[in-house]
């Protein structure tokens, strides 16, 4: 069955729209909690859940039952007419951030990440009287649209798609692993925002007229964490820093929570983790658990009240379906009922202390971090440092094989690969993962590391 489909997605399928990592592609059958499950009932520990959309595990009762709920009442509408989750959704996410950062706002709802991107692309420019030119990090990922290909560093995704004019300004993401030999990672980050700061010091640096205190950007967008660069998580000074020179500048901060967003890290919003308050955010993904394409955005109210951001600004078809709102203000509901950041927070630290005892014995990983349940491993050559990227591939592929061992049974596993040299496992487990799950992990990194070092 397996190589029949095989075969027919090698000739009826584009290989446009989607990434082939391993040789032939893995096709599964099933899923459950942190489980995939191929056609043989083998089951695969996924430690990246579908970067980072299926937070809250794989065929999660409590959310799927919302959806067939929603099923039999409501279970499509044309976006131009109004239903009650659509409006509960957005004011509980409204009503949390004026909460948190004192700041009135609205929800804006689209059906991916990348359009929710292009999305806050009209609101900023449109703040900023049409101001087009952004600031983003080096190893962001922010989408592969047009717009959101514009502000993501890899050139590759612009590549064959004629000028960008209005492609960002990119700026070194503080990567404290790799940073300048004879600095604290604090030291790192404030040497960094005093290089942006510069920027802003006369009109020759390119960016800045002092004598209208204009700026010609109009936004920076940010990873609080960086996703596809590699889980990189920023020295907890740095953000405050960079804030500080937006705000006397004019700049807005546009953050995209679309991965790290819906506790990845601990809190609703990764952003939280640095004191640093967003002029936008921009949120997709686990919203939804991956059960329903769902996207949005907040942003000040300055910034898109009906005036200045009139109805018709944008549209799609799908934004805020009933299904889709329905299981996100599920997702909020059983979020909030117990101290769930907590839970997160503590299972992350379990698992970060595994990942360094796997260090301990595997000269190969050079660095491991984490805050919540994301969290790193950095995969070298055995001086710990230089990248190991065919070690990794690796790894990856003999994951996918389901020829590892555990507790008697065949297991795989699922890695994910991010990072600037494509060496760094980026993981991402169901943030209701159990300690005998995180267990398990270890025992199949530590056999996997052993297996594709003697490969």
């Amino acid at each position: 069955m397996s190589a029949n489909l095989l075969a027919d997605e090698a000739k009826y399928c584009s290989f446009g729209d989607t990434v082939h990592y391993v040789n032939p592609p893995k096709i599964f059958a099933g899923c459950e909690g942190s489980y995939m499950i191929d056609a043989q009932d083998t089951r695969y520990l996924d430690l990246q859940m579908w970067y980072s959309a299926v937070n809250f595990g794989y065929k999660n009762k409590r959310l799927e039952d919302a959806m067939k709920k929603q099923l039999d009442v409501l279970p499509q509408i044309a976006s131009q007419y109004l239903h009650p989750t659509k409006i509960e959704l957005a004011k509980w996410i409204a009503q949390d951030a004026e909460q948190k950062w004192g700041r009135e706002g609205r929800v804006h709802f689209n059906v991916g990440g990348a359009q929710a991107i292009e999305d806050s692309l009209k609101v900023v420019r449109n703040a900023s009287n049409g101001k087009s030119l952004m600031f983003a990090f080096e190893g962001g990922y922010h989408g592969r649209t047009l717009g959101a290909s514009s502000i993501t560093s890899s050139y590759r995704y612009r590549r064959r798609y004629g000028h960008f004019g209005d492609r960002a300004h990119f700026l070194p993401f503080p990567y404290p692993f790799r940073r300048p030999k004879g600095m604290t990672a604090e030291e790192y980050g404030e040497s960094l925002v005093k290089d942006f700061a510069r920027k802003f010091e006369n009109e020759y640096h390119a960016i800045w007229d002092p004598k209208t205190n204009q700026c010609e950007y109009a936004a920076f967008y940010i990873e609080p964490i960086q996703g596809t660069g590699g889980y990189v998580i920023p020295p907890p000074n740095y953000f405050k820093g960079m804030k500080k020179v937006l705000d006397d500048h004019g700049v807005l901060l546009v953050v995209d929570e679309i991965q790290m967003g819906f506790w990845r890290t601990g809190k609703l919003w990764s952003i939280e983790n640095f004191g640093v308050q967003p002029d936008v955010l921009v949120f997709a993904k686990a919203l939804t658990n991956g059960l329903n394409a769902l996207s949005g955005l907040w942003a000040r109210e300055e910034l898109i009240n009906p005036t200045i951001f009139p109805p018709g600004s944008t549209h799609s078809t799908f934004a805020s379906n009933p299904l889709g709102t329905a299981i996100g203000l599920e997702v909020l509901k059983m979020t909030h009922e117990v101290d769930f950041g907590k839970q997160v927070c503590d299972s992350g630290a379990y698992f970060l202390e595994g990942l360094k005892d796997l260090q301990k014995r595997h000269k190969e990983i050079g660095d491991v971090d984490g805050l919540g349940l994301a969290l790193r491993a950095e995969i070298c050559t055995d001086d710990g440092f230089t990248p190991n990227r065919a070690l990794l591939d690796k790894m990856v592929d003999m994951g996918l094989e389901g020829s590892l061992e555990y507790k008697g049974q065949k297991r795989g596993l699922v890695l994910d690969v991010g990072g600037y040299y494509k060496n760094v496992i980026t993981f991402a487990p169901s943030l209701m993962i159990s300690r005998d799950e995180i267990d398990e992990a270890m025992v199949l990194l530590d056999q996997l590391l052993t297996r594709a070092k003697r490969a």
